[in-house]
């Protein structure tokens, strides 16, 4: 594995997800998806929280990123499949703290998930509306008396970096933030065809599928600019 500045921001260039999983897993810290725009909007703090923990290639652009800055082996791996992973092959020997998106939504994943995987230990969850410092200390203190092996924030970013920061501030454990991925899995949006993200086009998919995400468009432009001007 390879470490690789795309832009501000220090990528650790993983060739197959069990290296990630395993190293993950072995390290502990915030893992965090690195795209086209987290990249273009990084600021100093965000590059800084990147750098001390585990920035990945989320996105099929900073995948190129890093095959041009010479980690040609490194592979995409998508976040919103990635904390599934985690689930699938740990369910019976970690436990796990659920953060984000509205309450039916959140309870609704608890509820699918201990379905599917009779042995899981979720060990707490909650919405990812902290309305208050207090409602934002009380959950902080909630995951430092429960101690959960992984945790994951479905808030989008970079709010989710920043509380995880918080978190891991408390308690060692394995942070994933996971954007809308919650939503993802209870079918509110459907997530691009398989032959659009073997093009690396998932990105415009989402666009064309959610057009109120178009105002977000310009950090992609920016980002290909960059890319092929070789400015990253």
């Amino acid at each position: 594995m390879k470490e690789v500045n795309v832009g501000p921001l220090a990528v650790k260039a993983f060739e197959s997800r069990p290296e990630l999983m395993d190293y993950a897993l072995e390290r502990g810290g915030i893992l965090v998806a690195v795209n086209a725009e987290k990249t273009v909007n990084a600021t100093p703090r965000l590059a800084a929280l990147v750098r001390d923990n585990i920035g990945y290639c989320d996105g099929a652009g900073a995948v190129k990123a890093v095959r041009r800055k010479g980690a040609r082996n490194a592979i995409r791996i998508p976040g919103c499949e990635l904390w599934l992973d985690f689930i699938e092959q740990h369910n019976a020997d970690r436990t796990f703290y659920l953060v984000g998106s509205r309450p039916e939504v959140v309870g609704g994943v608890v509820y699918k998930l201990r379905k599917r995987y009779p042995k899981l230990r979720i060990v707490g969850y909650r919405d990812g509306f902290l309305r208050t410092e207090g409602e934002r200390s009380d959950l902080i203190d909630d995951i430092a008396a429960k101690r959960p092996d992984i945790v994951f924030v479905a808030m989008g970013s970079p709010k989710q970096e920043y509380l995880m920061e918080e978190m891991l501030a408390r308690h060692h454990a394995l942070y994933q933030g996971l954007g809308g991925s919650f939503d993802l899995y209870m079918g509110l949006f459907k997530r691009a065809p398989r032959w659009v993200r073997a093009i690396g086009c998932e990105w415009l998919w989402r666009f064309v599928a959610q057009p109120s995400r178009i105002r977000r468009i310009t950090p992609y432009l920016r980002f290909a600019a960059r890319l092929y001007t070789g400015r990253l």
